[in-house]
């Protein structure tokens, strides 16, 4: 890992930040006193608010060590080593390098987490109504709440060990949406770079066979996405996945589209943007607490945005897991 440190105990090793002289010393500095800050400088804006999220975190009156990944899975092994000496933990880069910590740190009774956007989609940030820019997220954040999450876990063959995700696990057009966005294209052009992957994806109308295990419920069809969402909204509540969707109830929900026709794709949108889920033959829906996912040919699987490789796969469900840090009220600009 990259260490510096730039206040008054330079031989540590991490990089800490101390309260200025006349920091706030509002109800956010009573609640928390130590941050950790897990930056990946790899990711899309990581680097760029590395020192404001640093600055807004010590403005709220909070001692804060930052530590900067230099290697995919090492978010992971900062949170579990560190994180039982602070108070709240950080996250700045992409929802990978969120769930490496909110994974790492689940099931336990360790600090809660804040995700700060520095990736390209910041699926998990937006979803959870945070706003895109560290210095407005963080004393939202701070003055915030802690909520318990449900978990995903996700194994078989795509990886060799388990996966836990927060958002969501699928196949058919959202793992295509993942797999087809190029390194350059997210750099320059962020979340529309997947918006474009997406819209090219459903226009070539791509099916594929699948079987679903649902609690021992056996469910086939062609399909061309299938999704286990633990959150309904998406891109701060544009688009909902599926009816009654919680994060909190010790369930994912099954969401399953399977147009066969343009006319078809176009309708199920249009549900989706209008939130109608009224009885649709090309949607399904199942709440469970074990699934197994089978599809023919093999398709690839993403989980909160992030390939893990060919179905198929398992997925079980952690109840209330996680604890992470919310806004207590979506902001009016979350976007």
């Amino acid at each position: 890992m990259t260490v510096t440190r730039t206040a008054t105990a330079a031989r540590g090793p991490r990089d800490r930040v101390s309260p200025a002289p006349g920091a706030a010393s509002g109800p956010a500095a009573g609640r928390f006193s130590r941050a950790l800050l897990v930056v990946n400088p790899a990711s899309r804006r990581g680097a760029q608010f590395h020192q404001a999220a640093l600055e807004a975190i010590t403005g709220a009156g909070l001692v804060c060590d930052a530590i900067l990944t230099e290697r995919q899975g090492q978010g992971a092994h900062l949170a579990t080593t560190l994180a039982p000496g602070y108070d709240i933990v950080f996250t700045l880069g992409g929802d990978g390098t969120a769930m490496e910590v909110v994974g790492a740190l689940a099931g336990g009774d360790g600090p809660p987490v804040g995700i700060l956007p520095g990736g390209t989609g910041n699926l998990i940030a937006r979803t959870l109504g945070i706003p895109l820019d560290v210095r407005r997220a963080v004393p939202l954040l701070l003055r915030g709440r802690a909520v318990r999450v449900d978990l995903g876990v996700l194994t078989g063959t795509p990886v060799r060990k388990p996966r836990r995700f927060a958002f969501a696990a699928g196949v058919g057009i959202d793992a295509t949406m993942v797999a087809e966005v190029s390194a350059r294209l997210k750099r320059h052009l962020g979340v529309p770079a997947y918006m474009l992957s997406w819209v090219t994806a459903a226009l070539r109308r791509e099916t594929f066979w699948v079987r679903v295990t649902v609690d021992g419920e056996v469910i086939e069809r062609d399909a061309s996405a299938v999704m286990l969402a633990n959150f309904g909204a998406v891109l701060n509540d544009l688009i909902r996945l599926g009816p009654g969707i919680l994060h909190d109830d010790g369930k994912l929900d099954l969401c399953v589209f399977s147009p066969g026709t343009a006319r078809d794709a176009v309708r199920v949108a249009w549900k989706l943007l209008r939130k109608d889920f009224q009885a649709d033959p090309c949607m399904l829906y199942r709440a469970g607490r074990h699934f197994r996912v089978e599809t023919v040919p093999p398709r690839p699987v993403q989980a909160d945005g992030e390939l893990l490789g060919d179905t198929p796969f398992e997925v079980t469900v952690e109840p209330l897991a996680a604890q992470l840090l919310v806004p207590h009220q979506r902001p009016a600009e979350a976007e």
